[in-house]
């Protein structure tokens, strides 16, 4: 195995990004050491490329980011008992303390001491990264290259939807990023009566049709609470996944919830917002909850089954597949706005999707 691997590298604070060649990282007693197939880019990536406020006070170069992202078994530490060289996996990419409260409560995924890989230490846009064992998801080989990369923000999606009743419920999506489209699917899969997917933007709006939402609604020229109550004897939907983490979405979502609904926020608005507390929650009976990040590991193994069952479609949301090398290209493509999932690949791209 050679020494030095290339990697994206964040070596200062300021935008834009390295491609380096750096130092095979060591393995540890009980770390996995992954040969690196396929990453994917997220929203987060694409802040530290930007440098801006909130990669600014997050992010300490220099730094590998990356933390979406399949590959192959090259090396275990000597206490490494439940994987072996060759096993194809990916990971929970959030390294919990085991040791808080939340931890010790069945908790793990809001652990007050997480670190994550790809932002609190080197991450997996590189050649290959070191993951602690505990962290390592073994996956079935039938699942693709290009799904098994998207599993953390797939995990986001199944979180989100299953937090509560799925089957024949009536659910609005507002914000159709990668994570709002997989929610789509997610939904579609387990049961959803209607699925309306409401969105400003008409790229995002296009892939939201290919995923087969049952309405595609532009909430700035269309009125989103007049079709909907249409749509629903009057009352509303029942569930609420709320993805775009802006001030209207939120407001507008609230408004199309039927008395009793559920509501659950995954969306991070960039400011505080204001919110009526008494007609939008207690009068409506209303029941929220804050998403952060994947159940460890129930999630995973949600996805597992639906994934092997051949049950989501995800194609559609995968808009580009690159070379590693061609970081940079990645970034202008989603700062137009004209990208949503992009892969990037070590070894060259993969044509056998």
């Amino acid at each position: 195995m050679p020494n030095l691997m290339s990697a994206v590298m964040k070596s200062k604070p300021a935008a834009g990004i390295e491609i380096r060649e750096v130092p095979i990282p060591a393995v540890g007693l009980t770390d996995v050491l992954v040969k690196v197939k396929v990453a994917s880019i997220c929203g987060t990536d694409l802040h530290i490329y930007n440098w801006d406020p909130w990669a600014q006070g997050r992010i300490t170069p220099p730094l590998i980011p990356g933390h979406e992202f399949c590959g192959y078994v090259e090396a275990i530490g000597d206490e490494v008992t439940n994987v072996k060289e060759g096993d194809f996996v990916s990971a929970e990419m959030h390294v919990a303390c085991g040791k808080c409260l939340q931890c010790r409560t069945g908790q793990g995924h809001i652990c007050q001491n997480v670190k994550i890989i790809g932002i609190d230490r080197n991450g997996a846009f590189a050649d290959y990264v070191v993951i602690p064992e505990s962290n390592i998801w073994k996956l079935d080989p039938a699942i693709p290259h290009e799904y098994a990369s998207i599993l953390d923000p797939l995990g986001n999606a199944f979180h989100t939807v299953l937090s509560g009743d799925v089957a024949a419920k009536n659910i609005a999506i507002t914000g159709c990023g990668p994570i709002g489209l997989f929610a789509i699917a997610v939904a579609r899969a387990c049961g959803a009566a209607q699925v309306f997917a409401i969105e400003v933007n008409e790229y995002r709006r296009n892939i939201a049709r290919q995923m087969k939402a049952d309405f595609v609604l532009d909430p700035a020229s269309e009125d989103v609470r007049a079709i909907i109550r249409d749509h629903t004897n009057g009352y509303g939907v029942d569930v609420l996944l709320e993805m775009a983490g802006h001030k209207d979405a939120v407001r507008l979502g609230f408004d199309i919830l039927r008395t009793g609904g559920r509501v659950s926020l995954l969306g991070i608005p960039s400011r505080p917002m204001e919110l009526d507390l008494a007609r939008d929650i207690i009068f409506k009976g209303a029941t929220v909850f804050g998403i952060n990040g994947r159940r460890m590991f129930e999630t995973w193994y949600q996805m597992t089954a639906l994934l092997k069952a051949g049950k989501l479609e995800l194609h559609p949301v995968i808009s580009n597949r690159l070379p590693l090398s061609d970081f940079s290209k990645s970034m202008d493509l989603l700062n137009s706005g004209k990208a949503s999932k992009i892969l990037l690949y070590t070894d060259g791209v993969d044509s056998t999707f």
